[in-house]
């Protein structure tokens, strides 16, 4: 239901789009991904958003019926867009990132007059600042997903498998309210709702570019939890995404069974230690790389590299936006150009994975303000064990 506050947020993104189409001398943009038509339109359709940097947003749906308003018209094909626009644009921008190469020659051929250009950077710079429609949809997630960690300790009984402790966190946030999916940027990423890891099988590689991999459970999809059973000496680490409205946090927190390793331990506290001085140094106008580095100088002063984001296979970065899909800009990584701003929200996971132990270290979701980092992920950050 398009409420008049949603109406109006959707004014605004519409209204910060046509400013950068006109930044970049576009005259358009059409955009057709779930995750774009949602931030366009705040639903998802089949169809496109198209968007004149002029007169705003027409929105053209092929599904569902039923959608009504002076800027919505039902199409069958792409085609009728270019019948249905009354000025052509001279350039168009269009989601390069995301288009099979099929739907790239055929809106090619919609718009044969016009240059296409890309609109994929666009885009993840508008998505990556957070208007505070957004941030507030964002807090609320964090709060259900709070919630739903505290049931973690209630749910376990000894002789679990990772599966079978993933199935009940599963359910607490479906419970509490969770959509039961989160969407993913980029090519070949899958996962379903988060990750349990216990013991090794936090060292198993995996094909996905995720923080931590696993083995999963069929080698159609090869991450996550492989049914190893619950034993002491190992951690058991909840990496599960919280979607209660569309919008996500993420939130990593580890537990153990019957005893606590010592460098697990050290390796933990060095997590927490991390994520306490970037929320005491990060402030707008700071590199996304900074923030790696610090992480890493840290690493290394606790003599912990070796395990630092994974062990057999490694990680690249230390977080990474997050809003309507779980790894949005910015990257926090050695690499990155880009510079935190306010109203970034942001996932900080300095991870570490000890050998014949598992993975340690905690990821938080953060709002960046003026101020510094507001976590909103507010779950205690220190190991617990399960009994």
């Amino acid at each position: 239901m398009i409420t008049s506050a949603l109406k109006n947020e959707i004014g605004l993104r519409i209204g910060r789009v046509c400013s950068a189409l006109k930044k970049n001398g576009y005259d358009a943009m059409l955009v057709s991904s779930n995750a774009n038509l949602y931030y366009t339109s705040g639903r998802i359709f089949s169809g496109y958003t198209y968007i004149d940097a002029n007169k705003g947003a027409t929105y053209f749906v092929k599904r569902p019926v039923g959608l009504s308003g002076d800027n919505v018209e039902y199409i069958r094909k792409p085609e009728q867009i270019s019948e249905l626009l009354k000025e052509k644009p001279h350039r168009i921008a269009l989601e390069l990132d995301s288009l099979s190469v099929n739907d790239y020659i055929r809106l090619c051929k919609v718009f044969a007059e016009s240059e296409i250009v890309d609109a994929s950077a666009v885009l993840r710079y508008l998505r990556s600042v957070k208007t505070d429609f957004e941030i507030e949809k964002m807090k609320e997630c964090g709060v259900r997903h709070d919630e739903a960690y505290k049931h973690i300790h209630k749910i376990y009984r000894e002789g679990m498998t990772d599966i079978e402790l993933q199935i009940e966190v599963e359910r607490q946030l479906r419970l509490n309210g969770s959509l039961g999916i989160f969407r993913i940027h980029g090519e070949s990423m899958e996962l379903f709702m988060g990750n349990v890891l216990c013991g090794d099988n936090a060292d198993a590689p995996s094909p996905y570019d995720f923080a931590m991999g696993g083995a999963g459970l069929n080698d159609s999809l090869p991450v996550g939890c492989n049914g190893t059973a619950i034993r002491p000496g190992m951690t058991v680490m909840v990496d599960m995404c919280g979607n209660f409205n569309g919008y996500m946090t993420d939130m990593t927190r580890v537990f153990y069974v019957g005893r606590l390793d010592r460098l697990a331990k050290i390796a933990h506290e060095t997590s927490i230690a991390i994520h306490h001085r970037l929320v005491k140094e990060s402030r707008p106008g700071i590199p996304a790389a900074r923030l790696y580095e610090i992480a890493l100088e840290m690493t290394k002063d606790a003599g912990l590299e070796d395990y630092f984001m994974g062990h057999k296979q490694k990680a690249g970065y230390i977080g990474h936006g997050v809003g309507i899909e779980v790894n949005e800009a910015p990257v926090l990584a050695p690499r990155s150009k880009e510079l935190l701003e306010r109203g970034n929200v942001i996932a900080i996971e300095p991870k570490y994975v000890i050998p014949h132990v598992g993975a340690v270290g905690v990821e938080s979701t953060y709002v960046v303000t003026d101020d510094g980092l507001e976590c909103i992920t507010n779950f205690p950050e220190e190991m617990a064990e399960l009994y």
